[in-house]
């Protein structure tokens, strides 16, 4: 199991990447215990936020983009607090250690630091790594509709939604395509992910958001659009669409100003 990326190969080298770091041992969160955390509600702040909802994700390394920064110069909870105070609503964190430089760890120290909601964001695929979610403190979760879809996981993506949710996380449903977005609209009153990349080519479109809503009726679900978002303008096109809040991690790690860079996102 590669833990290179191959365009060829694409989500099946990310969910293989997750298996090999789940047999390693990397979500192994025995040491933690967060389960008598209050779950913070994701959904809840986004809507009670008066400015835009920004969600700060802290990614040091993609696959697209291979090195962002180099984390042996920065403390991850130094940046949650930054990301935080500057007016961030969540804060996403990489859990993924290969091809992201992720970990557990980055996502236990930032709990005893900040008071929004974390999101473990990774590539899910087995029950382990939600364990290792409500050990750690996170508040909600990621599942990528494809990776379930397409029988990359141990099991179905309603499965491992409601293990989540017994467990008190939120959960956040990816989607990319109009198949996908049309049968998730389905369920009600949840929290979707509309990713702008495409995890097989990673090429990366905000008009992915722009085009599923306008063409399908989001009902009251709660949008989110991720990946590609990098300014003020990005922001207003979302949100005229009807984006009720933006996950956005490469163009707040690369501005060289956290701090700056979200107030003018969260200000758009």
């Amino acid at each position: 199991m590669s833990k290179f990326f191959s365009r060829e190969t694409g989500l099946k080298t990310l969910a293989d990447n997750s298996y090999k770091a789940v047999n390693e041992g990397f979500y192994d969160a025995d040491k933690y215990d967060y389960t008598s955390h209050t779950v913070i509600s994701l959904k809840q702040v986004i809507l009670t936020c008066n400015h835009v909802p920004i969600i700060s994700e802290i990614k040091f390394s993609s696959p697209s983009k291979g090195k962002i920064l180099d984390q042996s110069k920065i403390n991850p909870k130094d940046l949650a607090i930054q990301m935080t105070n500057s007016g961030s609503v969540g804060i996403s964190v990489l859990t993924q250690p290969y091809l992201f430089d992720g970990s557990i760890h980055n996502l236990a120290s930032i709990r005893k630091s900040v008071n929004v909601p974390l999101l473990m964001k990774d590539i899910i695929v087995s029950d382990v790594q939600i364990d290792a979610a409500r050990k750690t403190g996170a508040d909600g979760i990621l599942l990528i509709k494809t990776v379930f879809d397409k029988g990359f996981a141990e099991g179905s993506l309603e499965k491992f939604s409601d293990y989540a949710t017994k467990k008190g996380l939120e959960v956040i449903t990816e989607v990319h395509s109009e198949d996908e977005f049309k049968e998730i609209l389905k369920n009600k009153n949840q929290l979707i992910g509309i990713n702008n990349r495409n995890l097989n080519t990673l090429e990366v479109d905000i008009s992915v958001t722009i085009e599923l809503l306008q063409k399908f009726d989001k009902q009251n679900n709660i949008i989110i659009s991720e990946s590609g978002i990098s300014n003020s303008d990005d922001i207003k096109k979302l949100k005229s669409v009807g984006v009720d809040a933006f996950l956005v991690g490469t163009s707040i790690m690369e501005s060289g100003n956290v701090f700056e860079k979200i107030k003018e996102l969260c200000h758009a």
